[in-house]
């Protein structure tokens, strides 16, 4: 059985982490593997990446996956997370 799951671009925080580090599209490309254009892509908001590709980027970014990939301020798939009251 194979889990399949459809991210989506715009909760990608590459940019975000990749100026927060003073890094260029360019240096991260290098420490990472992943090529320039691809780099520009996920940026951008385009493109399907690979889970690989994304666990390259972490791991040149020094974050775990979670803060690759989560929106800012608690979002999760459009909606902000909340603590209930029980």
């Amino acid at each position: 059985m194979y889990l399949v799951f459809k991210l989506n671009t715009d909760m990608l925080r590459v940019r975000e982490w990749r100026e927060r580090r003073g890094l260029t599209q360019q240096q991260l490309a290098k420490m990472s593997g992943v090529h320039y254009v691809n780099l520009s892509r996920l940026e951008a908001g385009q493109g399907d990446p690979q889970l690989s590709t994304l666990l390259k980027l972490c791991r040149a970014l020094r974050i775990d996956l979670g803060q690759l990939v989560n929106k800012k301020g608690g979002e999760r798939n459009g909606r902000q997370s909340r603590k209930t009251k029980r």
